[in-house]
């Protein structure tokens, strides 16, 4: 299962010999690659706590903390983490990944516990497992930058973790991928837990998985007890839970419960409450209830800011130029910002070079190209914006003129017009047989809009997020 490579302008940045002597550093870059091309829930969750423990004979073995990251890497990742480390030792290799424990990797056995039970249980049955649901100790409010973006919402949540349960009673925080949201839950969790309070941090399908099985099994009165123990449920992403009726009539009386008891309610989004339309009138108008507010792309001085904080952490120099080149060039989401840091730094460490423009114009060489050529289908972008804005395809394609779904079709032109690099009257063929100048007069009204709406800007983001993803 390995995949071959060619040449490319990155390549000339680093060594491939040495690279056998180092699987560590290896890793460290290509965990820098990937967190450009996976969403941050899944980085988080699958990439994160894993190593390079060796490489030799054409063959790199990584270390996971359990048996279930090990097979999930392996069934559903192989191609990208492979791809990934032959671009960075500019070779093929095979990939292979070991359970690790007390520093020795060890083989996975054939089986292992189910995405059900590490959600219900907080962990599985290896030892070495750390609990789903723990708070990463780096995404604390010391380490979280402040911006115009973004100083709403940190205000908020900071108001929530010193007064829990009263102000701002749900706090709902929507954003596209990568701008913080489950960093300040994670923050709001660390400063509850620091005064003696027990919040419980749970995505989505964590928590969907965790009533599902306890349906199942029978064991519905230990699965309230355990979410309405808590004095905060911290819940990310709430948006997988559209079309879940199950889940929802379980979050619904988990929220009432925790509520009524003055307990505090913080839920995350990718996108604004109003915009969760197959979700239950009841659940969405719980959510609604208290304070909304949304966390926007970050402006070029904060993005610089961000890089700064990022670069010291990494322990090597960035010179200023090298900031601002960065600043100018990634600007899509702070997941970028790092990912597209932490792959120059480990580049630089791995050839011993200094950090420099011309180091960083070879290593994003390739991901810049890559992503100039990419084109999403028809396809693709009718089902994102319909999954999007919660819209049926045919009523897309429709003659339906309500407000969202008008919007979401002018949306759907735009995309069609700049991303799948659609003609006009292909776009409106696309779209149920539109006339060529409803669809201009869309694409000029979109593009018109996202220079001074910034809701509609993020929405834009978000969905472009969805088919890179």
């Amino acid at each position: 299962m390995t995949t071959a490579t060619t040449q490319s302008a990155e390549q000339a940045a680093r060594p491939a010999a040495s690279d056998e002597r180092r699987p560590g550093d290896v890793w460290q870059a290509v965990l820098g690659d990937l967190q450009l091309k996976v969403t941050r829930p899944s980085y988080e969750t699958w990439l994160r706590d894993t190593t390079g423990v060796r490489y030799d004979d054409g063959e790199f073995v990584v270390g996971t903390p359990n048996t279930f990251v090990a097979e999930m890497l392996e069934q559903r990742m192989y191609s990208l983490i492979s791809d990934a480390v032959a671009r960075i030792v500019a070779k093929d290799v095979e990939v292979r990944f070991e359970v690790v424990s007390g520093g020795q990797a060890e083989s996975a056995p054939d089986s292992a516990p189910t995405p059900a039970h590490v959600a219900a249980n907080g962990t599985s049955s290896s030892t070495v497992d750390r609990p789903a649901t723990a708070l990463n100790p780096q995404y604390v409010f010391d380490t979280f930058i402040v911006g115009r973006s973004n100083e709403l919402a940190h205000a908020a949540a900071r108001a929530v973790s010193e007064n829990p349960g009263s102000v701002y009673n749900p706090l709902f925080i929507y954003s596209g991928v990568g701008l913080g949201k489950t960093h300040m839950l994670h923050a709001i969790g660390h400063r509850l837990a620091s005064r003696g309070l027990t919040p419980i941090y749970a995505t989505t399908e964590e928590f969907t998985n965790g009533y599902i099985r306890a349906i199942r099994e029978g064991t519905t009165d230990a699965f309230r007890a355990h979410y309405r123990s808590a004095d905060a449920l911290l819940l990310d992403d709430i948006q997988f839970i559209i079309g879940k009726q199950q889940t929802q009539e379980g979050f619904f009386h988990t929220f009432n419960a925790l509520h009524l008891a003055g307990k505090q309610v913080v839920i995350t989004s990718d996108r604004p409450v109003t915009n969760l339309t197959l979700l239950e009138d009841r659940v969405s108008s719980r959510l609604a209830a208290g304070l909304v507010v949304d966390i926007q792309t970050p402006d070029l001085e904060m993005r610089i800011d961000i890089l700064r904080a990022k670069a010291s952490a990494t322990g090597q120099q960035f010179p200023d130029e090298v900031l601002d080149l960065l600043a100018g060039r990634v600007h899509k989401n702070v997941r970028e910002l790092e990912g597209t840091l932490n792959k120059i730094a480990a580049y630089a460490h791995l050839t011993n070079n200094p950090i420099s423009v011309d180091l960083v114009k070879k290593t994003l060489a390739d991901s810049l190209a890559a992503s100039a050529r990419r084109k999403v289908s028809e396809q693709e972008v009718v089902d994102a914006v319909c999954s999007y804005f919660g819209v049926d395809d045919d009523v897309l394609k429709g003659r339906r003129r309500d407000k969202q779904t008008a919007l979401a079709r002018q949306v759907a032109m735009f995309l069609l017009r700049e991303d799948a690099h659609l003609t006009l009257k292909a776009t409106g063929l696309a779209l149920g047989g539109k006339d060529h100048t409803t669809v201009m007069h869309a694409c000029v009204r979109i593009a018109a809009l996202a220079n001074d709406d910034p809701a509609l800007r993020q929405d834009l983001i978000n969905i472009r997020e969805s088919l890179d993803s």
